[in-house]
């Protein structure tokens, strides 16, 4: 199978000539997040690691794959999660979304076993949405006693 452009662009530039490649080819910001979803090493990681580096705060081209990036995140290897993480920091996050990802940012946070990455964006994800529901507050700190 033949490398796209910007696959090519992913494996042989550096971050800022990526993210002045997107910048000069808006049509390829679609691309860009459909290699996120295709599983495909090293692009689908790196395409992640790039898509919040050239997206605006709650980038409309992002806005329709919320959800998707929600519910994949149990499936993703960790540097994938830390990304998206990061991708959806910078997202609104929709009321019937934000249990969900909650939920998920819990249960990352809670496996100690995870990259410190990996976990401070998670963390950063609850603290975010308890900010909109001071009653998770509560949930939070619970969450950070020494053991985690």
């Amino acid at each position: 199978m033949n490398e796209s452009e910007l696959e090519w662009i992913l494996t042989h530039t550096f971050k800022k000539n990526m993210i002045e490649y997107i910048e000069a080819n808006p049509a390829v910001f679609e691309e860009l997040i459909q290699l996120i979803f295709a599983t495909r090493k090293p692009y689908s990681w790196r395409a992640a690691w790039l898509l919040w580096s050239c997206m605006d705060e709650n980038d409309p081209r992002v806005k329709k794959y919320i959800s998707r990036m929600i519910t994949s995140l149990p499936l993703l290897p960790d540097n994938m999660k830390k990304d998206i993480c990061l991708v959806l920091l910078k997202m609104e996050i929709d009321e019937d979304n934000e249990g969900i990802l909650f939920d998920q940012c819990v249960s990352i946070w809670e496996d100690q076993s995870k990259k410190p990455a990996v976990r401070h964006n998670s963390l950063k994800i609850m603290l975010k949405i308890a900010g909109k529901y001071p009653e998770l507050l509560s949930e939070i700190t619970s969450l950070t006693k020494d053991i985690y």
